[in-house]
């Protein structure tokens, strides 16, 4: 939905929904998506937060599938402001892991998927629009070492790819990396270096006027308009960044937040058994849960939940923080805690100075969430999150 003030749109992450094939899609449209549209946004349009798998894209290709998307975007007052392109494969019902980050910005795959995509959100969206569409941070963290290069200058042809299509359809699409635990780019620090030096650097926008024919001080304009971060709350406190802190660093050098996800994780304030027992309720087999440790030597990662749990007391004390993805409006979990603290914040400097114009609820771990956390249906949380969030922006 629009929000009063500036303060952009407020829609969620349709990767909630089971979201590999366009009937899948489809479903979720009429279903689920419009339940939630009835409640918060029934008189204007609303924005959605479309997840389109590489299936549903490929299915999507058939003039008939593309008309009818079409006809259910138009009928339902939707409006497609930003696309999740981060998950190529399946997302629900089966191990994801560190298969998600698959294929990644090594790869022509990737860069293919993203234009595509790309493509489909400009044909839906009016002209004039800017469409944000989110993406991997590169690779997996252990999968990086000498590819900085060539995922550099897949990043530049999609951008090049992207000003293509502007001039063609009057649509801005805004590629968001959006960096995460244990990937190559998981901190304000690591992303502000790299977009510097390989993205918004001289030599980036003379390859990408080779690219597109721009002078190259209109390709210098050209990348912070076709590319910057998707600024995952959840990611960041799971990374102990300070909030103000992290948005002015991206400010300071001039890197967008094209989106900004609202999210909140798992927070241990003091490590004991009574915590262990209750993590192991969300150690599940889908997604990666990567543990982040505050102990007495710094900072100590782990890729997932189960390689953290298995030190058992050797962590007692600890502050520990955890990649599951929690509804907004909880905050008290018995023996631990969420970083809704941190959420807050965010969105306090958000009403005062707006850092994104696409703000996105993603919980997209209902399907895994212990039962004493969920209502009876996936739209009346849903629902919860968006009224939780508007509060919050009122003036």
């Amino acid at each position: 939905m629009k929000l009063p003030g500036g303060l952009g749109h407020l829609t969620y992450c349709l990767n909630i929904h089971p979201t590999q094939s366009w009937a899948d899609m489809r479903a979720a449209l009429d279903g689920p998506v419009a339940r939630v549209r009835a409640a918060v946004c029934p008189d204007a349009d609303f924005a959605v937060g479309l997840r389109v798998s590489a299936q549903a894209l490929s299915e999507l290709d058939d003039p008939e599938n593309r008309r009818a998307f079409r006809q259910v975007m138009a009928r339902h007052g939707y409006r497609g402001v930003t696309v999740n392109g981060f998950p190529y494969g399946p997302f629900h019902g089966t191990r994801v892991k560190e298969e998600v980050y698959q294929p990644d910005w090594r790869s022509a795959e990737r860069v293919r998927y993203t234009t595509a995509l790309a493509d489909l959100m400009a044909e839906i969206a009016p002209e004039g629009e800017t469409v944000s569409l989110s993406t991997v941070p590169g690779t997996f963290k252990p999968l990086a070492a000498g590819a900085e290069t060539a995922m550099a200058d897949n990043y530049l042809k999609a951008v090049a790819h992207l000003v293509g299509l502007q001039q063609r359809t009057g649509v801005t699409v805004a590629l968001a990396i959006e960096p995460e635990p244990a990937c190559f780019l998981e901190t304000i620090p690591e992303t502000v270096a790299f977009l510097r030096d390989h993205l918004f650097s001289d030599a980036a926008a003379a390859r990408l006027a080779e690219m597109t024919g721009l002078g190259r001080d209109a390709a210098a304009r050209a990348l912070p308009r076709h590319l910057g971060l998707c600024y995952d709350v959840c990611h960041a406190a799971v990374e102990y960044e300070d909030p103000a802190a992290s948005i002015a660093a991206l400010r300071e050098v001039g890197i967008p937040i094209h989106k900004l996800q609202l999210s909140a994780a798992l927070r241990v304030q003091r490590m004991g058994q009574a915590q262990r027992d209750a993590l192991a309720a969300f150690n599940e087999p889908t997604y990666l849960h990567q543990v982040i440790r505050r102990t007495p030597e710094g900072l100590k990662a782990h890729v997932d939940l189960s390689e953290a749990l298995a030190l058992g007391d050797a962590t007692d004390g600890e502050e520990w923080r955890v990649h599951f993805h929690v509804p907004v409006f909880v905050d008290d979990l018995g023996p631990f805690g969420s970083t809704r603290d941190f959420l807050d914040e965010i969105l306090a400097m958000h009403r005062s100075d707006p850092i994104s114009p696409h703000l996105e609820i993603e919980t997209y771990t209902w399907d895994v969430l212990p039962p004493a956390l969920r209502s009876a249906t996936v739209d009346e949380d849903i629902v919860k999150e968006m009224r939780w969030v508007l509060e919050r922006l009122q003036p």
